[in-house]
């Protein structure tokens, strides 16, 4: 045990002064970049301040973007799209999120980047491994062994050639044997391993919530727009209507001799322009329903019936105003920032290893096992066989491959620095220019209200001059169609602040609360 004391502490020699030689390296470190942000909504804005802004509040940023209703909490087909009061769009959302094969390789990606995070902890600690086999073999008549034969001499002739044919003969070799080992991560090369494939989840966590948070937009957007092309179609058809009535107004009086031919021939080319309009909002409608039927996966009109026309809703359900909380949190729970930032973290811990190759590798080994050509002795105490000891990887010269290597990381360190910078910078255009049209649509959508308003009761008031018979049906009719363009105007607005809204949710990062990550893997 003394003998072997010795060797153990010869073996150590040249890891100590390995570590007096390379000192200890300090591994890159990363620090969450500070980045600045507006106290109110008020400010950092392109628009006029005549355009309204939201009320800043402290809602906590796990919430989404507060609304007059809050969104259930869990559970496919909940979100911030719930605050619209549409069941057919909860109902879609969800068959979207369980259907939709961007969101499952999405999820497949998380998982992969949770694994390989797993691959990268098991480095951490011992490695084992145990080995075992049975050998036949034979050995050179001239191999190294008779070399040593003759080099030490003493036989020659007969005796020799006994020996050659002895040592040549054809023998089992049994083995089995454990062997530990374990690396020492002075330099950080395994933590910073752990740490870029940790910051590679949070960035596949961020891109799921990203895609997550596409395809709710999508299929609300297109849906939206299916149900304003129907509510247009439905304006249009009475407008139609209403033209047709003045025409036969028109017809009978020139019939009468009372009118010439101009009046119904501008009211005839009035009324084939409004008939062209209803193409345009039938192939509208197809492409939102064909574009809805893809997100869901299902085949070309497989959602005829679930999205068939119903009764006008359009300015029944009001958008709830808006209350966003802090600007600092509306921005960092975006998921297109938080995976910026997971990237950036991953390219420091990418520097910290490339920094850590510079310097000796260490790793303390040992070995147990049993080695014998007997077949009935393998099992003796004498067949044992052990070694322990530490082992050193130090470069010394490779034409400075390990530097450009840090250099490398380094640049791509800057790079993604950039990148994040830019995103954040990015983001807030996205949220000021979301927040410039929700508000402009809103005020828009507000005067046509209003106009359509002062419209119906200029009809009131006409339709009782006519029933006291002071003004003729044309006058009727006349206030009618013009009624009626109003309410086409208003209903273009409400679907485009619908829209608007949809583009709101999406630019400040409104949660989409669709379950774990492992909801979207395939069984």
């Amino acid at each position: 045990m003394k003998h072997s004391s010795l060797l153990l502490g010869a073996a150590t020699l040249p890891l100590a002064a390995a570590l007096t030689l390379c000192g200890c390296a300090s591994p890159s470190t990363f620090s969450q970049p500070e980045t600045a942000t507006p106290s109110d909504w008020s400010q950092w804005r392109t628009g006029d301040a005549a355009l309204p802004r939201p009320v800043t509040t402290t809602a906590s940023a796990s919430t989404a973007t507060a609304t007059a209703t809050a969104a259930p909490a869990a559970g496919h087909g909940a979100g911030w799209w719930t605050t619209l009061n549409d069941p057919v769009l909860d109902e879609l959302e969800g068959r979207a999120a369980r259907a939709s094969p961007d969101l499952r390789t999405a999820a497949l990606h998380f998982a992969q980047a949770r694994t390989q995070l797993q691959v990268a902890i098991s480095q951490r600690g011992p490695q084992a491994k145990a080995s075992a086999g049975a050998l036949r073999q034979r050995q050179s008549e001239y191999g190294a062994s008779t070399r040593l034969l003759d080099v030490i001499g003493g036989s020659s002739g007969a005796n020799r050639d006994q020996l050659v044919s002895a040592l040549s003969s054809p023998f089992n070799d049994y083995q089995a044997g454990l062997d530990v080992s374990w690396e020492l991560d002075l330099w950080g090369r395994v933590s910073q391993s752990i740490e870029a494939a940790d910051a590679d989840v949070a960035t596949q966590v961020a891109l799921l919530a990203l895609a997550r948070q596409s395809l709710a937009g999508q299929v609300a957007q297109h849906y939206l727009a299916l149900r304003s092309a129907q509510d247009q179609r439905q304006v249009v058809e009475e407008d139609v209507a209403g033209q047709q009535d003045r025409l036969d107004l028109l017809k009978a009086r020139v019939d009468a001799g009372l009118i010439d031919h101009f009046d119904l021939e501008r009211q005839r080319a009035d009324l084939a322009t409004t008939r062209a309009q209803l193409p345009a909002l039938l192939d509208q409608l197809a492409q939102a329903q064909g574009q809805l039927e893809l997100l869901l996966g299902e085949q070309p009109g497989a959602l005829s019936a679930v999205l068939a026309p119903r009764r006008s809703t359009a300015g029944a359900t009001a958008l709830p105003d808006l209350s966003l909380g802090l600007p600092s949190e509306v921005a960092r729970r975006r998921p297109d920032i938080r995976a910026a930032e997971a990237k950036l973290r991953k390219a420091v811990a990418n520097v910290g290893i490339a920094q850590a190759e510079l310097y000796p590798s260490i790793r303390i080994g040992a070995h147990a096992g049993l080695e014998s050509y007997q077949a009935g002795k393998f099992t003796d105490w004498a067949s044992r066989t052990w070694s322990i000891g530490p082992s050193l990887d130090l470069p010394i010269f490779d034409r400075g491959r390990r530097q450009r290597v840090v250099q490398l990381r380094e640049l791509q360190q800057q790079e993604a620095a950039i990148d994040y910078q830019q995103t954040v910078v990015k983001s807030w255009h996205e949220i000021d220019d979301a927040l410039n049209t929700y508000v402009s649509e809103r005020e828009q959508l507000t005067e046509a209200r209003q106009r359509e308003a002062h419209l119906q009761d200029a009809l009131d008031l006409v339709s009782a001059r006519y029933g006291a018979g002071t003004v003729d049906v044309g006058s009727v009719l006349d206030v009618r169609r013009g009624l009626l363009q109003a309410r086409r105007e208003r209903v273009l607005s409400e679907g485009r602040l619908r829209q608007k809204y949809v583009q709101l949710h999406r630019a400040t990062a409104a949660e989409v609360a669709v379950g774990d990550a492992s909801d979207e893997l395939p069984d």
